[in-house]
């Protein structure tokens, strides 16, 4: 028993050194190669947001395209074919090229760093554990499945694209996993594939639906983050603006017009729309430099910090960082390039 305890220990021990030692690295090999550079921005103070954080929305959207990525695979394929060390290793190494690239831009804020490490970590243990359960018990059954999907191969796919969908404008703790762990169970049939399907699945989701209640209260008592921001637009005039919805005039400057708009999705649709009806944007949060990623056939692209396969679609991921003043050419330019616009970074 005494052996036996102290393997539990070490493999524990292996674990959590295995788990953070992705953060050393960045810590230690990865840190910023150039020192902050100077911008005197147009808006207030009070409207500004740290531009290291462009940089670091993208590893917690990257766990929001992993989902989507999963989603797809599972369409038509079986969860053993995701190839789960990659998407890992892709948060990761994509996290290191960022932080290399965050000098110019003040670097990474400290406590929202220490959050994307929280973050990086959970992510990791939760495919590494999925992978484990994935690529022995639940590849058996696929194989004794045979080639013909169950009920619950293809509810689970619908339920992965949902919650995939959900994730890129709602934090994941608000999802429903009782919701979803009770689908399973109304609409698994007797074959084998389905009594796994809800008996894993299940597990998964009930989990998680308490760890969710555990977040959400965690949470309740903190300040929230706020849901729009400032930015400085040219090209439009005030009425041509009023034409968008969700977007407030504020003021008008010599350098442009000052508007009031959502965050997240909604501001990658925004900003989008502008830039097709000739607007042009100055300063973004008192910002002058955004990070945004696009999505073509080319498996290079020189202007990218970082780029990677994503999985199902069969295409490739470009992480670009660009001035503001060039965001709307970009936008306005990405058909030409071949590149489909996935999603802005806002700060």
């Amino acid at each position: 028993m005494r052996k036996f305890l102290k393997l539990v220990v070490l493999l524990i021990l292996l674990l959590v050194v295995g788990l953070t030692a992705p953060v050393a690295y960045i810590e230690l090999a990865c840190r910023p190669t150039e020192t902050a550079s100077t911008y005197e921005p147009i808006l207030l103070p009070e409207h500004h947001r740290a531009e290291g954080k462009t940089l670091l929305t993208y590893p917690e959207w990257h766990i929001v395209h992993a989902y989507d990525d999963y989603a797809k695979v599972i369409s038509t394929s079986d969860p053993h074919d995701y190839r789960y060390l990659s998407s890992i290793g892709g948060f990761w190494t994509s996290l290191c090229s960022l932080s290399q690239a965050s000098g110019p831009h003040g670097g990474f804020p400290s406590s929202f760093k220490q959050t994307i490490y929280t973050i990086g970590v959970s992510f990791s243990a939760e495919l590494l554990a999925k992978a484990l359960y994935e690529e022995t018990i639940g590849r058996a059954a696929t194989w004794m499945r045979g080639d013909t999907r169950a009920p619950l191969d293809d509810l689970s796919a619908d339920q992965a694209e949902q919650y995939s969908a959900f994730l890129q404008q709602v934090p994941w703790y608000r999802w429903d996993f009782a919701r979803d762990a009770q689908a399973l169970t109304v609409n698994a049939g007797d074959a084998l594939r389905d009594r796994e399907r809800r008996f894993a699945l299940g597990i998964e989701y009930r989990t998680k639906a308490q760890y969710a209640k555990v977040i959400a209260a965690a949470v309740a008592n903190m300040e929230p983050d706020a849901l729009r921001l400032r930015l400085i637009v040219t090209g439009l005039s005030n009425e041509e603006l009023t034409a968008f919805d969700s977007l407030n005039i504020i003021a008008e400057h010599d350098q442009g017009i000052e508007i009031d708009t959502p965050r997240y999705r909604e501001l990658t649709v925004l900003l989008s729309k502008m830039a097709q009806a000739n607007g042009d944007f100055v300063e973004i949060a008192g910002n002058d430099d955004i990070l945004l990623t696009a999505t073509s056939d080319s498996a290079n692209l020189d202007e990218a910090l970082y780029s990677f396969t994503r999985q199902g679609y069969g295409d490739f991921r470009h992480l670009i960082l660009l001035p503001v003043t060039d965001l709307a050419d970009t936008l306005r330019s990405l058909d030409g390039q071949s590149l489909h616009l996935e999603h802005i970074h806002d700060f």
